[in-house]
């Protein structure tokens, strides 16, 4: 179960800051779309947006934020008015969904941009902007998915260069429930807070490193 990290009532206006943001960013500053997306997502502002923070997703309009971006971040651009337009475009459509796949998921801007590139995402405008945003949700956790066919157990194991015997030899975790694990046939999101504990250390991460993304349908 995913837990959110603000409520639900504020969802829509902070879809409508990050859209009008990249809307901003992209087609009035004409900054590429994949280096406002990778700006946006190693920036603090993403971090602060994608926990809530009041200042963020409704304490700002999308060129404040914008601009926030490209100067945390040192990216050149040229300043221009203020410019939010009743029309939506493919850019605008791009931020608004990202931030209902951020909040619906969980998943940090970061983990989503590093795999599904902001300018993916707009040329998902044709075939997604009309349908229900749950469409756009199960198609961008198929392509996530997709890219990352190893559970963050079995990611972190091979990070870490041990094979499942030497991982349960350290960690004190059988061997049969460590291929489970990352067979997916036992879900790691229900292991106990002490098998969980023995194997970040193991592995040298923290617990929440080795849960697993799930739907919250």
């Amino acid at each position: 179960m995913v837990i959110h990290a603000y409520d639900e009532t504020y969802v829509q206006g902070a879809q409508d800051v990050l859209g009008h943001s990249v809307d901003f960013a992209v087609m009035t500053l004409s900054i590429d779309p994949d280096a406002y997306g990778n700006a946006f997502a190693v920036s603090w502002v993403s971090k602060q947006f994608a926990n809530g923070n009041p200042k963020y997703v409704a304490g700002m309009n999308g060129c404040e934020l914008a601009r926030m971006v490209l100067s945390e971040t040192c990216t050149a651009y040229t300043d221009a008015e203020d410019a939010m337009y009743l029309d939506k475009s493919p850019e605008y459509w791009s931020g608004w969904a990202l931030a209902y796949f951020q909040w619906y998921t969980g998943r940090s801007f970061i983990d989503i941009l590093s795999i599904v590139p902001l300018s993916q995402i707009i040329d998902m405008y044709p075939v997604y902007h009309e349908m229900d945003i749950l469409q756009f949700v199960d198609h961008m956790n198929e392509r996530i998915r997709n890219a990352q066919p190893y559970t963050q157990l079995k990611q972190h194991r091979i990070n870490c260069g041990l094979s499942q015997a030497e991982l349960s030899a350290y960690s004190g975790v059988s061997l049969q429930q460590i291929e489970l694990f990352e067979q997916r046939k036992r879900n790691i999101n229900n292991a106990s807070a002490i098998t969980l504990l023995r194997l970040s250390r193991a592995l040298h991460c923290h617990m929440e490193d080795l849960m697993e993304y799930e739907l919250p349908y």
